[in-house]
């Protein structure tokens, strides 16, 4: 199968607007999603890192929704040639605080296109820059990466890649058990409709995969928690994640880190049940 994406290439700059309000509904969730012990900001209170994907949601009609539960194209991204995605990685820049009660502005842009060959086939990565504003000025920045991926021909595994050895001399450890319920509450928090992460079935039989696929932001914000919880006081200025392998609900993964020798960021990982590095991260902190 022969792809051409210069048309798409000539997509690029599409651009959107959204806005919403930072509630501090949604931000309960968040903490009894992931089991934490955080206070519930109040009002003018900032919320923590990752928290912001409780807001500023894609409200695709059901019409416009693709097999897979997400839009098959959207003002930004045009149709891809493939059906299948998947989350590649974000790389966030944190300006300034989101606060509750903040009036939020998002201008989300496609920025990139690359046609690639990996282990598993042919792949198409889209970027997409996210930049949100609050009444003081720009709070953050996400460029967003997603894969497209051929279909899985009925009955088929889909290829999984095999990534190198998580390291084990690391000082912050914690294991997650990502169930069918904790993976509901996350899709339902994100509106998130991708059937991968709740529909057993059409992950298994469409898509070819062993079980339930552990979100990539959930997984995102199981570094951020990580980091915070190892580096308390200390105020994340970026974060790059870069996804390797899929993580699935049949077994509990575990996130990792160690700070660098300087003190000022770290390097984090999440890891398959095999040990293998299933995304790698590196933060710098103020």
């Amino acid at each position: 199968m022969t792809i051409d994406i210069e048309p798409l290439r000539k997509q690029l700059g599409r651009k959107v607007e959204d806005h919403d309000v930072a509630t501090a509904a949604p931000l309960k969730g968040m903490i009894a999603t992931f089991d934490r012990q955080d206070k519930v900001p109040s009002e003018g209170e900032a919320i923590a890192p990752g928290w912001h994907l409780a807001y500023l949601h894609n409200y695709a009609r059901p019409a416009a929704l693709g097999e897979d539960g997400l839009p098959v194209e959207s003002d930004v991204l045009p149709r891809m040639p493939f059906p299948r995605r998947m989350y590649a990685g974000s790389t966030f820049t944190f300006e300034d605080d989101i606060r509750v009660g903040d009036t939020l502005r998002r201008e989300t842009e496609f920025t990139d296109i690359q046609l690639r060959s990996g282990s598993t086939g042919a792949l198409i990565v889209t970027a997409q820059t996210r930049r949100i504003f609050t009444p003081r000025g720009l709070a953050v920045v996400e460029v967003a990466s997603t894969v497209f991926r051929e279909e899985v021909k009925a009955g088929a595994q889909s290829g999984v890649p095999v990534r190198d050895a998580a390291p084990t001399d690391v000082p912050w450890r914690r294991t997650i058990k990502a169930g069918p319920v904790m993976l509901f509450r996350y899709s339902a928090l994100t509106f998130n409709p991708h059937r991968i992460h709740y529909d057993r079935t059409y992950c298994i039989e469409s898509e070819g995969y062993s079980g339930l696929v552990v979100h990539g932001p959930f997984a995102q914000q199981c570094i951020f928690d990580l980091l915070r919880d190892s580096m308390p006081g200390r105020k994340i200025k970026t974060l790059a994640i870069r996804a390797r392998a899929p993580l699935f609900d049949t077994a509990p993964f575990d996130v990792i880190g160690r700070p660098t020798e300087d003190g000022n960021g770290a390097e984090l990982w999440t890891v398959t049940p095999q040990g293998t590095v299933a995304a790698q991260a590196t933060a710098t902190l103020a």
